[in-house]
């Protein structure tokens, strides 16, 4: 069975969860206090993040586009406050193949997690709002 995330103490079944997903920008905007991400926080959903996003934010650092807050990209994966969902690698990358709309691979990998795993994805970018349904997504 394919397991989603820990949900009052109990694990759910994936597609059972009512999960949100966070986007990269969503994560760096909860670093950064930022007004848009506040309303994540206070969610009855439980939130998780992608390997991909924690992959991209590196990246982003690295870059010097970024500079964390409070504390590091570990600290952020080791956060309470979400989980790491690690989607079935297979799937997950050939799902992330028919995202053919972006040629950013980490809008692919990232869309398609939250669409594999039927989660809402927690986004600010306009190219990824656009590209979502209302049902798939929250708007931030």
């Amino acid at each position: 069975m394919d397991l989603g995330v820990v949900q009052g103490g109990a694990r759910l079944p994936a597609a059972e969860a009512a999960v949100i997903l966070l986007d990269t920008n969503a994560l760096i905007w909860i670093d950064q206090n930022h007004r848009r991400a506040r309303g994540l926080l206070a969610s009855a959903e439980p939130l998780a993040i992608s390997p991909a996003s924690v992959l991209e934010l590196m990246f982003l650092i690295e870059l010097g586009r970024v500079r964390l807050r409070r504390g590091t990209v570990r600290q952020i994966v080791d956060d309470d406050r979400w989980v790491v969902d690690e989607a079935p690698s297979v799937d997950w990358f050939m799902r992330a193949g028919e995202e053919s709309w972006t040629h950013d691979p980490f809008d692919r990998l990232i869309v398609s997690h939250a669409r594999l795993r039927r989660w809402r994805l927690a986004t600010g970018d306009a190219a990824l709002l656009s590209r979502l349904r209302p049902s798939e997504r929250v708007d931030l």
